[in-house]
């Protein structure tokens, strides 16, 4: 949903106020919610990716699986463990640690290994889980779709989409 925060004010028992502008009809999420205890994430609205953009980080990940003869899912994977951003929550990045020799992927499908440490005698690797890719903002999305774009010099040049080609 996007809006504005119009105003804020701080009562004299601290209690806080903020006052939203909203550009979509609320009044049925008002009507549903308004006796109900909340949680409220605001932050900063980000303008979504295009179609375009999404069919061609499609078109340039197929393209990269066809010349090196693997799946989309691996050149996904391997590009956003590789570049793709750290997932965060209200507290922080999301991470987890797991015994060695544990496949990460079982707890999530994007991650970054960060650093093997031992406690009461057992081996844990610890991980930071990266957003999926569905769920990048249009700035995120273009820095991976260009590190994408870098990968291309291993495919023959009569073999690399161009932009064009998988405009929707």
């Amino acid at each position: 949903m996007k809006g504005r925060i119009i105003d804020y004010s701080m009562s004299f028992g601290g209690r806080q106020r903020i006052t939203l502008e909203l550009e979509t009809d609320f009044r049925e999420g008002y009507e549903a919610l308004k006796d109900s205890v909340l949680e409220i994430n605001i932050r900063k609205w980000r303008r979504r990716r295009s179609k375009d953009a999404n069919a061609y980080f499609h078109v340039l990940v197929n393209a990269i699986a066809e010349a090196r003869g693997i799946s989309d899912s691996e050149v996904k994977r391997s590009l956003v463990e590789d570049y793709g951003v750290i997932d965060r929550n209200e507290d922080g990045q999301l991470g987890f640690m797991l015994k060695t020799g544990i496949d990460p992927h079982r707890v999530s499908d994007y991650v970054r290994f960060v650093k093997t440490v031992e406690r009461d005698g057992m081996r844990f690797n610890c991980y930071l889980i990266l957003k999926p890719t569905h769920e990048m903002d249009s700035k995120e999305m273009t820095r991976l779709t260009a590190w994408l774009s870098m990968r291309l010099h291993s495919i023959p040049a009569s073999r690399r989409p161009s932009r064009r080609r998988c405009m929707i």
